[in-house]
């Protein structure tokens, strides 16, 4: 028997054996073989995002790329291309069909996979792999069901297989740099916290078969559309809802100490009208008013509002605004009874608002965060900043490639872990039911099933990952 099969074996046997005796995944975990120097990755998905993962772990010594699952053949080819370019051996290939990452997960050299598919397939390919001992690095969305959010940490559980949630933005600059002051009490008590994702994405929803490029045409669909436009857009045409919470929530979650001595209670979400994508179809010079896509009823509201209410007494905003002319900006806001932060643009220290009582020379009057933000820059950005220069996303790709594989290696919890993905997840499916119901409240379940009561938030408390 292998040794990966041994380990699985364990596992599994750990986990089944910890339902009776109520163990948690994290002491599962820590009773696994000791620390790895290198681990072995597959990639289910190797489209943009896939691909930009890739690339990232192809940066370093302690990864071996082992096999890639996916249906399109060019994107498959643009990863193999990645390998080579980095002086790495072609990885197997699993493409036949939307099922064949099944066979890539039963194999048995495999120790984490990284999962950047269209958002329907997140959950059932993370529990594909749970079930096969192959820990799951999930890319970001919303569930399409709450019930999968169950799923994932029912499996999670039971098998003693972690989980990590990708969420790239928990590690922007200036998001962990507010967090460091959160956590240093410049704010005082946190009251209120809001973000969001707000990006004109009219552009990724609509194209042509064969280009991503916006100016290519009005098309979206499988076989209509390329890379998102195949598939992202159908969401837009029949869902209404908080469609991609975890850029906007992650952040101020870790901050407000969500899973970890605080809970999300319950929600309340409403919408616009949608008009932005009709209106992208009749004045594209490649769509009108006659253009089979322009008689199509979008049901994505162009601005959806969701208020989350916490355990301890928070207030959160989210912002879903993805069909409106904009510029980008996920609409931070940190305040507490001491001051306050506000962010626009796309991160950087000089862009945005913060006011401190009693520390801002001039009451009332606003600052810029710059200088707040640089003498609280945080240590993992002190430590890493070389190595993230040139990652996606300004650098914050890097650190959450890190976490995993370091977690990974060391064998120690993710610090985005299972629970943290279900409930930021579950934002999606509850605030469609509450958009149905004219703004209803709906409650939030507690996915720790009480765990957060005595968890300790050790979230970017590491100086390595």
């Amino acid at each position: 028997m292998s040794n990966k099969l041994s380990r699985r074996k364990f596992v599994q046997n750990a986990g089944i054996t910890s339902m009776a005796l109520g163990l948690s995944p994290q002491f599962i975990k820590a009773q696994s073989p000791s620390k790895k120097d290198t681990i072995r990755i597959g990639i289910i998905g190797t489209g943009f995002r896939g691909q930009s993962h890739l690339e990232m772990l192809c940066q370093r010594k302690d990864t071996v790329i082992v096999s890639f699952a996916d249906p399109d053949p060019r994107m498959l080819a643009d990863a193999q291309k990645i390998l080579k370019d980095a002086g790495r051996p072609a990885a197997i290939e699993f493409k036949n069909g939307e099922e064949d990452y099944k066979n890539l997960l039963k194999r048995h050299d495999i120790d984490g996979v990284i999962i950047a598919t269209p958002w329907e397939w997140h959950i059932p390919q993370a529990l594909e792999a749970i079930k096969n001992g192959v820990i799951p690095g999930v890319e970001v969305c919303g569930a399409i069901k709450l019930s999968d959010c169950w799923d994932i940490v029912n499996a999670s559980e039971k098998y003693g297989i972690p989980v990590m949630c990708l969420e790239n933005v928990c590690y922007r600059r200036d998001v962990l740099a507010v967090y460091n002051m959160v956590k240093k009490g410049v704010f005082g008590e946190l009251l209120h916290l809001q973000g969001g994702y707000e990006h004109d994405l009219r552009g990724v929803k609509f194209n042509s078969p064969n280009s991503a490029d916006s100016a290519s045409g009005v098309e979206f669909g499988k076989g209509k559309g390329f890379s998102e436009a195949a598939w992202r857009t159908n969401h837009s045409l029949y869902r209404n809802g908080e469609l991609y919470p975890t850029h906007g929530l992650g952040p101020i979650a870790m901050m407000s100490d969500i899973n970890r001595g605080n809970l999300l209670t319950r929600l309340s979400s409403v919408a616009t009208k949608s008009r932005g994508l009709h209106k992208y179809i009749i004045e594209h010079p490649k769509g009108g008013e006659n253009h089979p896509n322009a008689k199509l009823k979008f049901k994505l509201g162009d601005i959806v509002t969701t208020t989350i209410q916490a355990a301890n007494g928070e207030t959160f905003l989210l912002t879903h605004d993805t069909n409106s002319p904009r510029p980008y900006n996920l609409g931070f806001r940190v305040q507490g009874t001491q001051g306050l932060w506000q962010d626009f643009h796309a991160g950087e220290f000089s862009a945005g608002h913060i006011y401190i009582e009693g520390t801002s020379p001039k009451a009332h009057q606003w600052e810029n965060p710059e200088l707040y933000l640089k003498k609280y820059d945080h240590p993992l950005w002190k430590k890493y900043e070389s190595d993230a220069v040139g990652a996606g996303h300004g650098g914050m790709d890097f650190f959450v490639e890190n976490a995993f594989v370091e977690c990974v290696k060391r064998n120690v919890p993710f610090p985005i872990d299972v629970y943290d993905l279900a409930t930021w997840y579950a934002i999606t499916p509850l605030s469609e039911k509450s958009i149905q119901e004219n703004g209803q409240v709906q409650d939030i379940p507690d996915f720790t099933r009480g765990k957060w009561k005595n968890r300790k938030n050790d979230f970017a408390t590491n100086e390595d990952y």
